[in-house]
Formats: C-alpha cells, sequence, structure tokens
C-alpha cells in the first residue's frame, strides 16, 4: 500500500515538472534537422550538366545547413532508376534530389509511373531552353527560312541531340507541330546525347540539332556552328544576337531542359521550410550565379507550389507533344 502510493505521488509530481516545464518554455529540446549527413540523388552519369549543376547546390547547401551532403549518382532505365530512389526514400530530410525534364516524359512513354505529384518540389534552380542549331556553312540563315524549307521539301531534312523521344527530339517536334508541319517532316536520327549529335552536324551527318546553347557553346565560339533561334520567351543574356523563335517566325513555342531539387512526397512542412529558406540562400549567392553564367547554364528560381505548378505545366506540354510524335503510351 506503501509503495503504490509512493509511485502515484512520484508520478504526479513528475507530470507536474513537465506541465510546468513547457508552460515556461524549459522542457527539454529535441535536435534540429538537420542532426546528420544528408543524401543528394543524381539521376544521370557523373560529368554531366545535371551532376554538375548537383554538386554545385550541394557544396553550398551543407554551408548552409551545417551536414555533408553526399553526392550519389543512380543511373539507369533513361532516368526512371535515380528519380525512382528519391521518390522512394523516406520523406525525412534526409534524402534529396535533383529532379530533371525527364521525369515529364517517362511516364508517357510507359517506362513508370512516377509523375511529378510524387515529389515534395523544393527548387527550380536551372532552365536551359532549346536551340536551332545548323553548321556555320548551311544556306539557312534564320528559322523561318529553314522552316519554309522543311514545309516544301519534308523527310529532306534529319535532326539528331538526344535519344527518340528525348527532350530535344520533343523541342523540334513541338515546334513543327505549331508550324502546322507535320512533326515526321525533319527524322529523328537517336544519339547519346548533344555532343555527339552537334558533331554530326559539323560532318555533315544531319542538318540540325535542336540542344540548348551550352550544349552548343563551344562550337558557336569556334564559329562551326550557328544557332538560328531560341525556343525561349527572351533572348538568352550570353547569346544577345541570337532571337527567339517567336520573334523570328511568330511561333509562340517554348521547350528547355530544367532542373530542380525536390525530397520524397510527405516531407514535414518544417523540414521543408527549412530547405527552401536555404535553397534560396544558394540560388542568390555569388559563388552558384558565377558557376551557372561561367558554364552557360540558365538560371530560374520557382519554390514550392510555384515549382509545383512549374511541373505539372511541363508535364502537360511534353505529353501533348509526345503524342503528336507517336510515341506516347498513355
Amino acid at each position: 500500500m506503501i509503495r503504490r502510493t509512493f509511485i502515484r505521488t512520484c508520478t504526479a509530481a513528475f507530470g507536474a515538472l513537465v506541465t510546468a516545464g513547457i508552460a515556461l518554455g524549459t522542457a527539454p529540446a529535441f535536435a534540429a534537422y538537420p542532426e546528420r549527413p544528408i543524401t543528394m540523388i543524381v539521376p544521370w552519369g557523373a560529368g554531366g550538366g545535371t551532376d554538375a549543376t548537383a554538386r554545385i547546390i550541394s557544396s553550398l547547401l551543407e554551408k548552409s545547413l551545417g551536414q555533408p551532403i553526399n553526392v550519389v549518382n543512380r543511373t539507369g532505365g533513361s532516368g526512371v532508376v535515380g528519380h525512382q530512389a528519391i521518390a522512394s526514400a523516406s520523406p525525412d530530410g534526409y534524402t534529396l534530389g535533383i529532379a530533371t525534364v525527364e521525369i515529364g516524359m517517362m511516364h508517357w512513354q510507359g517506362l513508370t509511373q512516377l509523375t511529378y505529384a510524387d515529389y515534395t518540389p523544393l527548387a527550380l534552380m536551372n532552365e536551359d531552353p532549346a536551340g536551332l542549331q545548323v553548321a556555320q556553312n548551311s544556306e539557312y540563315a534564320s528559322a523561318r527560312d529553314l522552316l519554309e524549307a522543311i514545309r516544301a521539301n519534308p523527310g529532306d531534312m534529319k535532326a539528331s541531340g538526344t535519344g527518340q523521344g528525348g527532350i530535344w527530339h520533343l523541342a523540334i517536334a513541338g515546334m513543327l507541330q505549331e508550324a502546322d508541319i507535320d512533326p515526321q517532316a525533319v527524322p529523328w536520327v537517336p544519339s547519346q546525347g548533344a555532343a555527339p549529335g552537334l558533331q554530326d552536324l559539323v560532318a555533315g551527318g544531319v542538318d540540325i540539332v535542336p540542344c540548348s546553347l551550352p550544349e552548343a557553346r563551344s562550337l558557336i565560339d569556334a564559329g562551326r556552328v550557328k544557332s538560328l533561334a531560341i525556343m525561349a520567351d527572351e533572348r538568352n543574356p550570353l547569346f544577345p544576337n541570337i532571337p527567339t523563335l517567336k520573334e523570328q517566325t511568330g511561333i509562340d513555342w517554348t521547350m528547355a531542359a530544367w532542373r530542380g531539387i525536390v525530397a520524397p512526397k510527405g516531407l514535414p512542412d518544417d523540414v521543408a521550410q527549412k530547405l527552401k529558406t536555404a535553397l534560396k540562400d544558394v540560388y542568390d549567392s555569388s559563388e552558384f550565379k558565377d558557376f551557372m553564367n561561367q558554364r552557360g547554364f540558365g538560371m530560374i528560381y520557382a519554390s514550392g507550389e510555384q515549382f509545383e505548378n512549374f511541373m505539372s505545366e511541363s508535364n502537360d506540354s511534353l505529353g501533348k507533344v509526345m503524342k503528336a510524335v507517336g510515341i506516347a503510351k498513355q
């Protein structure tokens, strides 16, 4: 009896102390996020533009968060493996990833059921619009001239710069569709990326490479390739003499590769907010700006709901073009 009374008394006293501690704001505090290293998943190979972007963001982000960020390349499946690894991770803030434009393409191709809705959007950091590149000795001096030639002689010109159904394939297909030209009027020659596509362009194997200006920059600077237009709303400040497609042709068509930081769906609001704030600081830093500008990478920022809306619009636009080209399986 005495023992039970003692236990009840101690329990009540402990409860009173906890209540008092909470009221006075002196209760023991839990460690603030993050308290251990973070993993950044990159769905593409080391050395590429996505990898480089992820690594500069991670190096600056870890200074802000005070924890190491380990960059891990999870390649395969045309981006499916890495994007799935991000989505499948625990939504605790210790696994982040860099999502790319392909998240709005893979499900249309039947490669995965993943969509942008399977992530917590944190910050859009980069966008590189497609350019319209031809060889320096090409007879075409403007995008208007090129489109008129395609319309008059469908099938005569070939294009390359990525795999079948890749982002640059969709860029030119969408342009042709908006110009009321059959998207199949320019046969697509699959390649392992913009670099081999551009080499094929210089060698005369193809006639057009609709890749981004940063990818074509070295050959443009070397006078071996010229860009007729950029598929964007505004000119690129690093290439002020290259007009937009709309300026040249009146066609209001834009297409770009983009990259943004995401987390698995269900990330706690407080963790998400801390990451958004830190990523905005990264975006605004001179180190990030210098890195991106030196490589000609485009900078664009959207956070949270704005980033989600951006991904939704990209998803719908890509699906429309992929259906027109005949490579959508939905």
